[in-house]
């Protein structure tokens, strides 16, 4: 179905092989994604199209007609100008898109609304990385990842929290309404920003198209990504935080030995390593591996991401692959070396790649250790000159 989608030719209807709870993977991970990934606007009428039915499927009194016709009218890009109590922003759910991304909006978001209430919708760890703003309370929802039924559960309690007549929704593009899909307040108190479809000619990134949006909606020129961490300390020395995690995804990742050959290009620069070792499982044997064969000296970070993001604003240096730190390093104004391959089309690297002037962003077409190797050394020996 992803294969012809892309190639011009999608099925009318969605398989009922692929709405059963067993088969989350296969509509979520590959078509939903595959189809968002390529960041092409005749593929947002696509996964509209398909995904409705799938709604209604799961949810009978959702037409999906009436979906795709909502949907249509709330892409459209209009200039907000109602002063409201409430404005809620609805997290992204991936860590590192709400700091590209939802980070953004929540910044116009203060500047248009300076004495409203912004909350940000999503779960705690999501939160965390905004705990330390005092406009920013949080609305804790939990999204469940799984099949169909699991991932739109959250509907009802979405609505529920969104009902108030004096409070404004922002979306910008998020998984608690399947990127738009699922009405959760009045259209007029809506705003949707179709991450996927907007600014489709430009080759700017993420962060930068969504300031652009915020622009057109908010008259805010100058948003921003950010994040404000609670009691955030650095250490009195210069050190390198490193992280080998890919988000499940090991297309993004190069082979061994290339993170131990890493890490030995690292410590050769005589500064401490601070190393996440992620959630655990196959990332943690990585990690631990890849130190092991290196035969470097490295501190272990083990426990929430906001926690390591202390640690990444507070280095000389982040080092890792194309994932939610790089993003960290980037909104903190942290020297950064990303090593971006495993992408499906040039289209999302230029939307997710990190921008700024002390960012130096590896592009792999297709892995390779010594190609990347070697443009990481050169980095290396740029950053910390």
């Amino acid at each position: 179905m992803l294969e012809r989608a892309i190639a011009g030719d999608a099925p009318a209807d969605l398989p009922v092989e692929l709405l059963a709870e067993d088969c989350g993977q296969a509509l979520f991970g590959v078509l939903v994604e595959g189809l968002a990934d390529r960041f092409e606007p005749g593929l947002c009428d696509v996964y509209a199209r398909l995904f409705s039915q799938a709604i209604e499927w799961a949810i009978p009194r959702l037409e999906s007609r009436a979906l795709i016709e909502r949907y249509r009218r709330v892409r459209a890009v209009g200039r907000q100008k109602r002063l409201l109590h409430k404005v809620f922003v609805l997290s992204r759910i991936t860590l590192g898109a709400d700091v590209v991304v939802t980070s953004v909006v929540m910044s116009a978001a203060k500047e248009r609304f300076p004495d409203a209430m912004i909350g940000f919708v999503g779960p705690y760890k999501n939160y965390e990385l905004f705990a330390g703003d005092p406009r920013v309370q949080h609305v804790p929802v939990a999204y469940h990842r799984g099949g169909l039924r699991d991932r739109l559960a959250v509907w009802d309690e979405l609505k529920g929290l969104l009902d108030a007549p004096d409070a404004l929704v922002l979306d910008p593009d998020s998984r608690l309404t399947q990127l738009g899909l699922l009405p959760v307040c009045d259209e007029e108190r809506y705003c949707f920003f179709e991450s996927r479809g907007f600014g489709a000619d430009s080759t700017k990134s993420l962060a930068e198209l969504t300031s652009d949006w915020c622009a057109e909606t908010f008259g805010m020129n100058a948003a921003r990504p950010y994040i404000a961490l609670p009691d955030s300390v650095p250490k009195s020395e210069p050190y390198i935080a490193i992280s080998f995690g890919v988000g499940e995804n090991q297309a993004k990742r190069i082979a061994d030995p290339f993170e131990e050959k890493l890490l030995a290009l690292v410590a050769a620069k005589r500064m401490p390593l601070y190393i996440d070792k992620g959630a655990g499982g196959e990332e943690e044997q990585r990690v631990l591996r890849a130190v092991e064969r290196a035969g470097v000296t490295a501190t272990f970070w083990e426990g929430s991401f906001a926690g390591f993001a202390r640690i990444i604003a507070g280095s000389r240096l982040y080092v890792g692959y194309d994932s939610a730190g790089q993003h960290i390093a980037s909104a903190t104004g942290v020297p950064l070396i990303t090593i971006f391959t495993g992408f499906p089309v040039p289209r999302m690297f230029e939307r997710w790649k990190p921008t700024g002037d002390r960012c130096r962003v590896v592009r792999l077409d297709r892995p390779d250790t010594d190609q990347a190797l070697t443009a990481v050394t050169i980095a290396l020996n740029d950053l910390t000159a």
